[in-house]
Order: structure tokens, then sequence, then C-alpha cells
């Protein structure tokens, strides 16, 4: 008799050892961590940002040793061509919406633009203001050589939207593709000013000074960012978060940038 007794008593054993096993089995799962960034994240930017990016890329890497961003810089209207035409290209920024709205028009781009920044303008003169410019109506002032941005480009559109506030006419000596090409004609000595983001006049330093353009007759332009459609590495949307969250903002802000 003792041996059934023996043998209950081991199912009952083996019972609550399935059990157990069983409630372990629906327990909930480990959080399995997000991947660290790695690779080679090619951005193509605006070259307003110029400056400002290479220090975030910088800080990006700090952060994430395993990943390392490579930027081309050029008018954002040349970038949405460039990456329409298959350029290579992970993540674009514009200085400007309208750009931003080509490309995602175009099927170029993955998910929603997020906006990291905003722009003015400012004039650019040469070091010393040596034609005494203090105002707007200052550049069309007879004998004096201006540069502007091409209308295409954002700062361009910015310039065009300035003057017309301010209800003056003014015939650029030759309108440039990217803002940097406005700078350099200025603090070359090649033009006496011209019309460009208020951070380019900082990134300029000693080179260069500005004249403020007052608010009620300056434009602000919105600085987005977005993943592309053919983005080829899967850690560029860290890149994107990393500009939009506390350390790439306080970057922004140095150079001059507006909160978005």
């Amino acid at each position: 008799m003792r041996t059934p007794m023996l043998t209950r008593s081991l199912l009952a054993v083996f019972s609550v050892a399935a059990l157990a096993a069983c409630g372990s089995d629906t327990a909930s799962p480990a959080t399995t961590a997000a991947p660290s960034p790695s690779g080679t994240i090619v951005v193509f930017a605006a070259s307003s940002l110029t400056e400002a990016f290479k220090e975030i890329g910088n800080a990006f890497h700090t952060a994430n040793p395993n990943a390392t961003v490579t930027f081309n810089f050029a008018g954002s209207s040349d970038l949405v061509t460039q990456i329409g035409q298959g350029a290579p290209a992970d993540v674009f920024a514009s200085a400007d919406d309208s750009n931003m709205a080509k490309l995602v028009a175009a099927g170029e781009a993955a998910g929603t633009p997020v906006s990291v920044a905003k722009n003015t303008f400012e004039i650019i003169v040469e070091k010393g203001n040596p034609k005494s410019i203090a105002t707007v109506a200052d550049l069309a002032k007879p004998g004096l050589t201006v540069v502007l941005c091409a209308p295409t480009v954002p700062c361009g559109k910015g310039a065009a939207k300035v003057l017309a506030n301010a209800k003056v006419t003014v015939t650029p000596k030759s309108l440039e593709e990217k803002v940097k090409g406005v700078v350099t004609k200025v603090t070359a000595g090649e033009a006496d000013a011209g019309i460009v983001f208020v951070t380019d006049v900082k990134a300029a330093g000693a080179a260069a000074q500005g004249v403020e353009i007052p608010a009620d007759i300056n434009a602000v332009s919105n600085y987005p960012m977005v993943l592309t459609k053919e983005a080829k590495n899967a850690s560029a949307k860290a890149f994107i978060d990393f500009v939009a969250g506390p350390q790439g903002q306080a970057i922004l802000a140095s150079h001059g940038f507006a909160k978005p």
C-alpha cells in the first residue's frame, strides 16, 4: 500500500514544479535596450548650419564613439536637388520650410520633419563699417555694392522679404547660391554689404560686423530636419534626436540660433 502513496507524493511534487515553470514562462520579458548609434551618418545641411553642426557632430561622436557624422553643406534648394538625383543622404536639414516641403512632396522624406531652430536676418558689412550703413534703406545708396543670395535659397527669400517690408529696392551685384558666398564677398572686400542670417554674421567673427534689422521688417526662417527615404544608416534618427535634445539645442543657441 505504501507504493501508491509514494507515487501520489511524487506526482504532487512534479505538479508544483510544472506550475512554477509555467509561471516563469508568463513573466514579462526583459526590455531590450536600443542599439547604440554606429557607422557613418551622412547629413545634408543648409550652409548656415555649418559651424553649429560641425560642433554638434563632434559632440554626438563623443557621446557615441562608434558613430561618425559627415556633412554636405550647401544651399537648401541645391541639397533637395541632389537628394532627388540620388545623392546618398541619411538626413536633410533645411534652412526653411519651403525647401523641406519640396523634399516631402517629392516623396524623398521618411517620417515627419522636426523643427530644431529658428533664425533671423542682419546686414553684413566689412569690419569697421566703412560705408556707414545703418539701415536697410542705406543699401539703396548710389555707388554701394550689395550682394544677396539667390531667390531660390532661404537667405535669398529672407532678404527679399526684408527689402519688401522696408519698401527698398536694391540691384545686387551678384546672387549667390549659398549664404556663405555673400559672407565671403563682403569679408574679402568684393562687396560693401549683404543680407544674411544673424548666425552667419556671428560666425564671421572679427572679419565682419552686423547691422541690426528691426523686428517689424525682419524675416524669420524655420529649420526643419528629416530622415530621407533612402537613409542607409538606422542610427540617423539618433542624430536628429540629439540635435533636438538639450545638448544640440545648447550648441545651436551658442551660435546665435533661436529656439524652434
